[in-house]
């Protein structure tokens, strides 16, 4: 049975979903159900308006244990039923997301412009009229009003849903159902002591890094300026292309995705001084420990993730909760992962997938020597550091098996000698600029197929503006389509490159750019082969996702980790199924070696 909903609730000037987050919004005091509208599989559609215990006890008549539940922003709709009604459908289903991951992650994806792309009628503005009204306030023929309006985007959701569906893999909608899950059935709790005691801290440090620094306004506000003292902190400072000059220029706007990536640098100075920069009185670091701080004062912790973020498919951060990006484990700032805690009576169950996306990438580009390393369990790092350094493998030192390991993890998509010193500085090794050089020349002698697989990359962004035919990688893995702009995936999903075109830079030479959200971005052969692999290893994770989500809550994943909440009384069993699920390799890469680490912990932070 498929159930499609739309809630229709109270918001004013200051209380409404473009002012604070939607956990927020749901939770507060203010919160109101006006009406819903409600269809069961193509009959027609009903609208209810009533009190709180009227709605809920309307509501029950319905199967919703053994529903579908179909919303349009269904972390939303799905945390109403959930949160504020105690009603847990069988499985979440939304029409938002599928149009994200079908249409591209960078294009519009609200009902009304979806509706007219379709073709399938227009979505009205009567919510409009509604704006600081309680159901109090509205006269009957008003209310008869609204639910026409809210019945309508039903409609629209419902038909967009057969849209979609008839084109969207099964897999994918389970994926979904999970994400949402994530969200809408919280299973993890804050420590409220901790993020206070870590929120004070935090600022007594900001204080002192800006007075040592002696960073003045004027370096700040000066782009050049700025980008020296990064390049002095070892960040390499980020570019795009700007729409309104067409010319390279820094990318240091808050809207800037690679900018705002530096907002949450594992480095707290860098994230500091790109507060500093954006004018902002609070690091991100505090904003996210005081909404940690509210969230924990309302109830459980939901964890928001936005489903295909990112055109390699990958999540990414929602309701201002950026969950990818919190610091490293072992780190003295861990402090936000450690006060994310499980419920009593479970553990949370991490598992971490090993060099997924070079093990990916040795083997899309059939660099089969690589590929049997990593099938064997050898230490590719040391196998990389013996020929930088022409010594055997039992010679090399810690410290130049971290370059090895700098190198497999940093050189597989196409960066050069410049970027690869600057990178190492980062993580506090220094070496020179020749030094870099010898150490990029080696890689790429040593695994001529990857620098190959580059080439072809190329290639195919010359077949996309030129409409030709081309292939890329293994046989079998990826279609590539020019007209598509781009290739289909095994998960039956397009990574596009909407609006890529050729330009020139001011030498003459041939470059590649593509549409994102607020600017073009550009792209070259390695840093395709990157994103084609991100994608790949974004397939492999949700299938294992799929795998673990049959006998345990998945609650969090964060780029190539999942976790799972699981009994105590289970924790032996539930550490060798997830290690089992993680090294499951789906049938288009039997012949791909997975590994994973695997640990577990009351909190997030303290996984062993």
């Amino acid at each position: 049975m498929l159930i499609t909903i739309d809630f229709e609730t109270y918001y004013d000037k200051k209380y409404s979903l473009s002012k604070i987050t939607t956990e927020e919004y749901i939770r507060s005091k203010e919160f109101e159900v006006i009406g819903v509208g409600l269809k069961v599989n193509d009959e027609e559609t009903e609208w209810f308006s009533g009190t709180r215990e009227e709605t809920k006890e309307w509501l029950s008549q319905f199967n919703w244990d053994k529903a579908v539940v179909l919303a349009h922003n269904m972390m939303f709709d799905g945390a109403i039923l959930s949160w504020y009604f105690n009603i847990h459908p069988y499985k979440l289903a939304d029409t938002l997301c599928m149009a994200r991951a079908i249409n591209g992650a960078y294009s519009s994806v609200s009902l009304a412009n979806l509706s007219k792309r379709y073709g399938l009628g227009e979505k009205g503005t009567e919510v409009l009229d509604a704006l600081g009204k309680r159901r109090s306030d509205f006269s009957p023929s008003e209310l008869e009003r609204y639910g026409g309006y809210c019945r309508n985007d039903v409609y629209l959701t419902y038909k967009l849903f057969e849209k979609l569906y008839s084109v969207f893999p099964p897999g994918e909608l389970k994926v979904i159902d999970i994400t949402l899950k994530m969200f809408t059935e919280p299973r993890l709790q804050l420590d409220v002591k901790l993020l206070e005691d870590h929120l004070n801290s935090t600022k007594i440090r900001k204080a002192e890094l800006l007075k040592d620094s002696n960073t003045c306004k004027d370096v700040l506000m000066s782009n050049d300026k700025f980008a020296q003292l990064l390049h002095k902190k070892g960040v390499v400072p980020p570019k795009k292309i700007s729409l309104r000059t067409g010319k390279e220029t820094w990318a240091f706007a808050k809207t800037d995705e690679e900018f705002k990536e530096l907002a949450d640098h594992e480095n707290e100075d860098i994230k500091i001084l790109v507060a500093a920069r954006l004018g902002n009185k609070t690091t991100l670091e505090e904003t996210r420990t005081e909404r940690f701080i509210d969230i924990a004062s309302r109830g459980l912790m939901p964890v928001p993730l936005k489903y295909y973020a990112a055109h390699t498919g990958r999540w990414g951060g929602s309701d201002k909760i950026n969950l990818q990006n919190l610091p490293s484990r072992g780190n003295d700032a861990n402090k936000l992962k450690t006060a994310i805690q499980s419920l009593d009576g479970y553990t949370i169950v991490d598992a971490d997938s090993s060099q997924i996306e070079a093990r990916v990438l040795a083997w899309l580009s059939e660099q089969d020597d690589l590929v049997d390393a990593f099938a064997n369990g050898e230490d590719v790092y040391k196998i990389m550091s013996a020929g930088i350094y022409n010594k055997s493998v039992d010679e090399v030192t810690k410290a130049e098996r971290f370059v090895g390991k700098t190198t497999i993890l940093g050189c597989g998509y196409g960066m050069g000698a410049v970027k690869f010193q600057s990178q190492l500085k980062t993580f506090g090794t220094e070496i020179s600029l020749e030094e870099s050089t010898h150490i990029v020349d080696v890689y790429r002698r040593t695994y001529s197929n990857i620098s190959n697989l580059w080439k072809q990359g190329h290639k195919c962004l010359d077949s996309m503006v030129d409409i030709t035919a081309n292939t890329l990688g293994k046989h079998g893995v990826l279609r590539f389509d020019p007209q598509q702009r781009g290739f289909l995936l095994p998960n039956r999903l397009w990574q596009q490159y909407t609006g890529l075109r050729k330009v020139y830079d001011p030498d003459g030479r041939p470059q590649y750019e593509y549409k994102t959200r607020n600017s073009y971005t550009k792209i070259y052969g390695g840093k395709l082969i990157e994103n084609i692999c991100q994608a790949l290893a974004r397939c492999i994770i949700a299938e294992q996702m799929l795998k673990i989500s049959k006998r345990y809550k998945v609650v969090l994943t964060v780029h190539d980790a999942i976790a799972c909440v699981v009994p105590d009384s289970d924790l032996e069993k539930a550490v060798e199924f997830v290690r089992d699920c993680m090294k499951w390799r789906p049938d288009w890469c039997q012949d791909l070696p997975l590994d994973c680490e695997v640990g577990f912990g009351g909190n997030y932070g303290e996984i062993k």
